[in-house]
């Protein structure tokens, strides 16, 4: 036994000189141009899988991917961080992401046979040593479940349906501007997507300190942390003014709300006038009824339903950040029930945005 062991230490020895002779001389070729050794893709690309496989999440926890609006969000980001890499459908790669080592796969390839809840793995973490980056928001998993709404529609769509996603409906002569309408819109309206938030009823100061915030990452965001950095300081800023010249061209149609949805209205309504003993009354910071608004306060009037319940679920778990005024609105959010939430949501998404 003593001679087994001694054979196998001695084995073990020559082993690490062989590979820190094989490191240290340089004899291992790096080269993307010369790939792996047999049987190494083989090994990555099984560690890969099985690593997906047992982190992922239960499938009865994937959310509702069908929303039409999730998957025009998650359109928009591939599109911007994505593609260059991945392709789009109907494209091909660009020679650039062909000369890669491994070559990321085209997109419609890489979501194959992979579930919504592995899809959000390898988004949420990326995959070491291949490209893939790991989510640059840490608490955004509803961003990422707005990619994964995506992908889970990728391989039947055609890339005229992928094209119409990112329609912004501005000139393309102005390059800053187009950027940010593929999302906002080109007024500011955000093209109809209850995901976004409007930009047409918030003014310059608000928006200006929030694009700050994204771009330092105080305020956690996937989407604009990336968005926030594709472009000029100097370019953002006058994208943001533009927005705050904005008024909404008309106002959207209300919606036709049960009895049931009146009622949570109305209780929406009560929140908002009372506050909690920690922190003012919502209205009285940001409205309806103040003839203007309040510094650093944004108008909230008339944002969608989806975007404003989940800025108050992120100020309630601690997570949303940035600004002066993070202290304050986690103390107002924090005692906050998802009820209380869903009442306050609908009750300002349904008032006037002007």
């Amino acid at each position: 036994m003593r001679t087994v062991i001694k054979t196998l230490i001695v084995l073990a020895l020559l082993g690490a000189i062989g590979a820190v002779t094989i490191v240290g001389l340089g004899l291992f070729n790096v080269s993307a141009r010369a790939g792996h050794l047999p049987g190494v893709s083989w090994v990555l690309h099984t560690a890969y899988r099985q690593s997906v496989k047992l982190r992922a999440p239960a499938a009865d926890m994937v959310p509702d991917l069908s929303d039409p609006d999730l998957v025009g969000l998650g359109a928009g980001h591939f599109d911007s961080a994505c593609s260059f890499c991945h392709a789009a459908p109907d494209r091909i790669h660009s020679a650039t992401a062909g000369a890669m080592s491994p070559e990321p796969p085209h997109i419609t390839d890489a979501v194959a046979d992979w579930q919504p809840q592995h899809l959000f793995t390898i988004v949420k973490d990326g995959v070491k040593m291949s490209g893939m980056p790991f989510w640059p928001a840490e608490n955004r998993d509803d961003e990422i479940w707005a990619v994964v709404a995506f992908l889970t529609q990728v391989r039947e769509m055609e890339g005229a349906v992928f094209d119409a996603q990112l329609a912004s409906n501005t000139s393309s002569q102005d390059t800053a501007l187009t950027y940010c309408a593929s999302c906002h819109g080109a007024n500011g309206d955000s093209n109809g997507n209850d995901h976004i938030p409007r930009l047409d009823i918030l003014d310059e100061g608000y928006m200006q300190s929030a694009l700050a915030a994204y771009r330092t990452g105080a305020r956690d965001s996937g989407f604009m942390s990336h968005a926030a950095t594709q472009l000029p300081l100097n370019e953002l800023i006058r994208v943001i003014r533009h927005y705050a010249s904005a008024r909404p061209e008309a106002p959207r149609p209300a919606d036709t709300l049960t009895a049931d949805q009146l009622e949570l209205m109305e209780r929406g309504a009560g929140i908002a006038s009372i506050g909690t003993t920690d922190a003012p009354s919502c209205a009285s910071c940001h409205g309806p009824g103040l003839e203007q608004m309040k510094p650093g306060f944004p108008r909230i009037n008339g944002q969608p339903n989806p975007y404003i319940a989940r800025q108050l679920q992120l100020w309630r778990d601690g997570t949303r950040g940035g600004g002066p005024r993070k202290e304050l609105m986690e103390k107002a959010a924090r005692n906050l029930t998802d009820e209380d939430i869903t009442a306050l949501a609908l009750y300002y998404s349904q008032l006037p945005a002007d």
